[in-house]
């Protein structure tokens, strides 16, 4: 127990500290095997104080001169005792070799005065023996080797995928853990094939069938970060029938401070599942709407709405305005920009709600930003069919006051974030979106300085409410996954990527143009759940397979969900300079006859009558249809154009 303390109270000090202490046990072994070599030569201990002889003190002295600097130089230091693998070995050797040379040459060859000859080749095998001898009862020490070799055996096998430097790296992160036991890599490379690295054999991707079988493995941890998505995307589907769990190297940052423990490997994530690799950014497009410029961003503390202004921020405005009407999102949004080094960007937190218009027009006033993003609104379509008149009010008249407190601020862009949900909606929330963009095209089409845009995309990985943690935690629990319908499909994008391609899009505008992001192929979403199971190493319980793991259940499609979503009304989309890029125009009421009629659903809105408030959308978005089962669902896909990519 005193033992375990104290390694526990090394390994808590910081690097600096360790590294420090490291050099001056290194000084304090050069100097013991000093003294060790005149031992052995002499056959006599000789004195502290001194000899009238002999001078192990410039021994010593050359000693620890000769050593530190090499040892620093080869890495010594940098390295962490406790995951240290062969690698390490070897630079040991090789410094050690050339320090051998140095202090041989020294006393061996040129003789200095009260030092026998023999010590100056004694003393570097002494020393050989020592700092390797310590760094191996360091790394048994420190990484628990003691506590662990017999538990090991029992451990799960896993193999690792990619027998390069990152690969090398997590075996012997992983060397000591207690919760996994790795057995050997797995790599295209068949010049590797049958070589040893770390002490672990190396085998070609095809032989896992038989290592599950045989060797019992039973998963793969995927090293390869340099890897394209691309590429990930093909091993993982190889891997997904061998029924192992696969799981993916940490990052490349942690892995090289020697962090990794087992829980640091993560489970795929969709982007790894969909393979699909992002569009860089045009960066004359990121920069012409904010570099120097005031921005807002409503909904700041939002999914969408916060990588908004991450990406901003990086742009360098003068002033980036974070509205929010949370409190709680609104603070860790803005301590997080703080934390990230935007010194150059004066970010201004402010509480607020689109909702009124007092506020809206306060701030619009007071810090006349140039480009407006608004991405505030209610979006799980669920609640927003339970609250229709809250979801109307916010998407639609909170849209309208910051469109309207813009225009009179003389904003110069302003970008609505928009949803695949708006085109020929079944639900309150799309709906409430289509008309959010009916407005901004009757204001865009009035006239005015201010040029009105609307930016439409699908799903986003990672925003609330995502599928994929979902399943995820289903899995965990064992099951049943659940699914609404066994047909439903959905295009998805990564966070980052949409926010870029919203502020890409809103920097091409000219004014009332409904821009469409590619989303790429849309997923069958019972297929990704199949790809999750199965690479959490399970198999799916179904009629094939009923003795099967994990169950995909079909519990009904919610009210106003759909089945398939869309992201163009018409069929005309135009191309643009961006390849994932389209825009459309499409149609709208005047503004007379939109006011008109906003106005009569204001006063729906204060009955508090939901099917009034449902009848009065019908009547406004043309397309709306609210859904009542799945046959109404599917029959309103048929004869409708197929989505444009």
């Amino acid at each position: 127990m005193p033992l375990t303390k104290t390694a526990n109270l090394l390994l808590d000090l910081p690097r600096p500290v360790k590294r420090a202490v490291a050099l001056v046990f290194d000084a304090f072994l050069c100097v013991l095997t000093v003294w060790l070599a005149f031992w052995l030569r002499l056959d006599e201990w000789l004195p502290l104080s001194g000899h009238p002889q002999w001078r192990p003190e410039w021994a010593a002295l050359a000693a620890v001169t000769v050593a530190l600097p090499i040892f620093i130089t080869f890495g010594f230091y940098r390295a962490i005792f406790r995951y240290a693998g062969w690698q390490a070995s070897l630079t040991v050797v090789r410094a050690m070799a050339l320090y051998t040379v140095i202090y041989a040459t020294v006393f061996s060859l040129l003789r200095v005065p009260g030092v026998p000859r023999s010590v100056g080749l004694i003393q570097p095998m002494l020393l050989f023996l020592a700092v390797a001898g310590s760094r191996l009862l360091l790394r048994f020490w420190l990484g628990g080797m003691y506590r662990t070799i017999l538990a090991r055996g029992a451990l799960p096998k896993a193999m690792i995928y990619g027998a390069g430097r990152a690969g090398q790296q997590l075996a012997a992160a992983l060397s000591t853990s207690l919760e996994i036991r790795v057995v050997g890599f797995l790599d295209d490379d068949a010049g590797l094939h049958g070589q040893t690295l770390n002490g672990l054999p190396v085998y070609p991707p095809d032989s896992l069938p038989e290592l599950v079988r045989i060797e019992g493995v039973q998963e793969v941890l995927l090293a390869m970060p340099s890897a394209s998505r691309q590429r990930r995307h093909e091993i993982l589907e190889s891997l997904r029938a061998q029924h192992v769990t696969v799981r993916l190297l940490p990052g490349v940052v942690e892995l090289a401070q020697g962090k990794v423990a087992v829980s640091d490997l993560r489970e795929p994530e969709i982007e790894d599942l969909l393979g699909r690799a992002p569009v860089p950014p045009d960066a004359a497009l990121m920069e012409r709407n904010i570099r120097g410029k005031v921005v807002l961003v409503t909904g700041a503390g939002g999914s969408i709405g916060s990588e908004l202004c991450r990406q901003i921020a990086r742009l360098e405005p003068e002033r980036l305005l974070l509205v929010e009407h949370s409190e709680y999102a609104l603070y860790a949004l803005d301590q997080e920009l703080r934390r990230g080094g935007f010194e150059a960007t004066r970010l201004v937190p402010l509480l607020g709600s689109v909702r009124d218009a007092a506020r809206m027009r306060e701030i619009l006033q007071t810090f006349r930003p140039q480009t407006v993003y608004h991405a505030a609104a209610y979006k799980h379509v669920p609640l927003v069919e339970h609250n229709p008149a809250e979801g109307i009010r916010n998407n639609v008249f909170g849209t309208q006051i910051v469109a309207e407190a813009a225009r009179e601020a003389g904003v110069a862009d302003f970008v609505l974030i928009s949803t695949d949900k708006a085109v020929r909606p079944t639900n309150v929330m799309g709906a409430s979106k289509r008309l959010a963009e009916m407005v901004l095209q009757a204001m865009a089409a009035a006239g005015g300085s201010t040029r009105f845009t609307m930016v439409r995309f699908g799903n986003v990985l990672g925003s609330s409410g995502s599928v994929v943690p979902l399943f995820r935690r289903q899995i965990k629990a064992g099951g049943p996954v659940t699914l609404t319908h066994p047909e439903v499909t959905r295009y998805f994008m990564t966070i980052p990527e949409a926010a870029q391609l919203v502020i890409q899009a809103g920097a091409m505008a000219r004014g009332g143009e409904v821009f469409l992001l590619d989303m790429g192929e849309p997923v069958k979403i019972a297929e990704l759940a199949r790809r999750m199971i199965e690479l959490s190493g399970l198999t799916v319980k179904d009629a094939e397979h009923p003795d099967g793991d994990i169950e995909i259940r079909i519990v009904g499609l919610r009210p106003g969900e759909k089945i398939f979503e869309e992201l163009l009304i018409g069929d005309n989309p135009e191309p643009t300079a961006h390849p994932r890029i389209l825009k459309a125009r499409e149609e709208f009421l005047p503004r007379a006859t939109l006011e008109a009629r906003l106005a009569e659903l204001q006063n729906v809105l204060a009955s508090g009558d939901e099917a009034a408030i449902r009848q009065a959308l019908v009547t406004l978005v043309p397309g709306y249809r609210p859904a009542k089962n799945d046959e109404e669902i599917t029959e309103k896909r048929i004869g409708f154009a197929q989505p444009q990519s």
